[in-house]
């Protein structure tokens, strides 16, 4: 498994902050990164100071500190590991790792004797290890979804959720029964009181609800539109603060749900929330995390420099678009790069916070933001129009534009007006990606597994992955490509009749030894040539037609230093492709080999008049 290998450029992270975790004691945060890094920060006068780096080799989800050795800090990461870190030893390596993990570790807690650790994964399963002795000790349950997260109160019992929307309360050392709810939506964050004695859990519906130890619902509120994600107590039991997918920090009465206040960031990731020394800290997409004053909820010092990861991209005319995790959307001319030359860069913003999606339409450019934002661009006019969640996707339509949604619905806009047009539930899960099939129809692909195409009303299923589908792509209207996060690419010609869309035949390609983000076709239907872009840092090449290479592995044409982000088609021979390292590919099949034929590095570049080239 290859490492990060980002660089941490000034005294923060390089990529967006994933989990906030103070120290129970002292001033301390640890906060953890995609850049595959676990920063600890000391925290004076609501100021941050980077004071210790720790790696590990993919992005790191969830921070923990030892409750009784101030000192030990425990780690979770997509590398499948979880690592135990003696922060009194100054070594790079940590003092003990737990890897016997089968999928990425999502989330850690410790039990109140500071040398057992909960550990919750991707897989499904919520295990129990001895910290002390890196070993396995058991299986405390099973989702039928990814874990997403779990904690432990100082009684000891450990509460697990998931994407199943199961809850899951587990006594390993009382004897007493465990305990189950189960949910009709996604629960992906829950925290105990300081008391012990209630549970609250954040769920994808928008709600928030505090249960008892018996899990019954004690309280129920519905925090926002979108989905919430993350919970947090006060350190006095009296409030809950509640990170949501609208971008807000939401602070409520625990007795009974008032509303107390909010806070507003484009910059701030509410995936994770901590309370401590009086603060709440709040992951980011900048390279440090975001400080409040718990009791005026207001921002403490200054915010980070944003960081430009490319989520997106799109062609418009002759210029290629980039959407970045700054709200920046750069864009830069196509012949010059192909011709060896320094192509002119510009830059344009669309908001404070990430570009998630990117559609060009004839009169201009459309943008879909973390924040729940289609902002569409033509010439010097400016539309923008609210969707209530982050809009994860984008695609022309005809004169119009679909947007996909966090909540599954398929939305058709007129970029023009900004008007609000038709909207249907097309999928139980949020939509990932959307790709023009013909003038009239367009695929679309979620996290319950499938790909579909057809018109916002009418739509056909194509088939289902075995885990989330993250792209997909179109190539002349006959043939979709879809890639998931079951490590495969599935590849079908298809034809239309009676407005219906069938599958004539399909491929399934396997080589990524992780997730697989990004999918393109380039060539003719008649052969076309699958690019895929996986978790994994590679670059991968499939040709199906005649004289085909090995359609199990496909052929590694590059790899990127961390995960491959999007791939869009320029022309039918061409084909851009970014990563979360800032740095952008143009591919060429039309030599008849794919072939890399210029790189840069787009982080770096902007600002600049000229983007700056990488040698691949």
């Amino acid at each position: 498994m290859r490492s990060i290998d980002l660089g941490t450029p000034g005294a923060g992270h390089a990529a967006p902050v994933t989990h906030v975790a103070w120290h129970r004691e002292n001033p301390r945060l640890a906060t953890a990164s995609y850049d595959g890094t676990v920063g600890v920060w000391d925290v004076t006068g609501g100021t941050v100071r980077r004071i210790r780096a720790l790696r590990h080799r993919r992005l790191v989800n969830c921070a923990a500190w030892n409750p009784l050795r101030r000192d030990v800090l425990a780690t979770a990461s997509a590398d499948k590991t979880v690592a135990v870190w003696d922060l009194a030893d100054d070594g790079p390596s940590p003092a003990r790792l737990l890897a016997r993990h089968t999928d990425d570790v999502n989330s850690v807690a410790w039990l109140p004797d500071g040398a057992r650790l909960a550990c919750v994964s991707e897989d499904g399963r919520a295990t129990l290890w001895d910290a002390e002795e890196g070993r396995f000790l058991a299986t405390l349950t099973a989702h039928t979804a990814h874990c997403m997260a779990v904690d432990v109160s100082h009684r000891g019992t450990i509460a697990t959720v998931g994407e199943d929307g199961l809850v899951s309360l587990i006594t390993p050392d009382s004897g007493a029964r465990d305990a189950r709810r189960q949910y009709e939506t996604s629960v992906e964050g829950c925290a105990w009181s300081p008391s012990g004695s209630a549970l609250a859990v954040a769920r994808d519906d928008g709600y928030v609800d505090v249960l008892d130890e018996a899990l019954d619902v004690v309280l129920s509120v519905r925090v926002c539109e979108s989905a919430t994600r993350s919970v947090a107590w006060a350190q006095d039991g009296a409030a809950l603060v509640v990170g949501a997918y609208d971008g807000h920090v939401h602070f409520l009465r625990a007795a009974d749900g008032g509303r107390l206040g909010r806070y507003e960031n484009a910059r701030a990731w509410p995936r994770s929330v901590a309370v401590g020394h009086a603060m709440v800290a709040v992951g980011s997409f900048s390279g440090a995390p975001l400080l409040l004053d718990a009791g005026s909820r207001r921002g403490l010092g200054d915010t980070e420099a944003p960081t430009h990861g490319v989520n997106a991209l799109a062609v418009t005319g002759e210029r290629l678009a980039m959407g970045c995790d700054s709200g920046l959307v750069v864009d830069m001319d196509i012949a010059p790069a192909l011709a060896g030359g320094l192509p002119s860069m510009r830059t344009v913003r669309y908001g404070e916070g990430p570009v998630l999606s990117l559609a060009a339409r004839p009169d201009g450019l459309c943008a879909g933001t973390y924040s729940g934002h289609v902002v569409c661009r033509s010439g010097e006019r400016v539309t923008s129009l609210a969707l209530g969640g982050p809009v994860t996707s984008l695609a022309p339509h005809g004169t119009s534009v679909v947007a996909g949604t966090y909540n599954g619905d398929i939305v058709e806009l007129d970029g023009t007006r900004a008007v609000l047009g038709r909207r249907r539930r097309a999928h139980d899960g949020s939509v990932k990606s959307l790709a023009p099939l013909d003038p009239s129809a367009f695929l679309s692909a979620a996290t319950d597994h499938t790909v579909m195409a057809g018109t916002v009303t009418e739509r056909t299923r194509l088939w289902r992955h075995g885990n989330l589908v993250n792209a997909v792509a179109s190539l002349d209207g006959t043939v979709a490509a879809s890639a998931s996060r079951d490590h495969t690419v599935r590849v079908g010609t298809l034809e239309r009749r009676a407005g219906a869309w069938r599958v004539r035949r399909s491929w399934t390609l396997l080589g990524a030894d992780e997730s697989v983000k990004a999918v393109g076709l380039l060539g003719p239907a008649s052969a076309p040539v699958v690019l895929a872009g996986s978790y994994d840092f590679s670059l991968r090449v499939w040709r199906l037609g005649p004289g085909g290479g090995d359609l199990t592995s496909g052929d590694v044409l590059h790899e990127f230093d961390q995960a491959v982000s999007c791939i869009t088609r320029i022309d039918r021979d061409t084909a851009a492709v970014a990563g979360w390292d800032g740095r952008l590919l143009l591919v060429s099949v039309a030599g008849g080999r794919p072939e890399v034929v210029a790189g840069f590095d787009i982080a770096s570049s902007v600002g600049r008049e000229k983007a700056r080239r990488w040698q691949p």
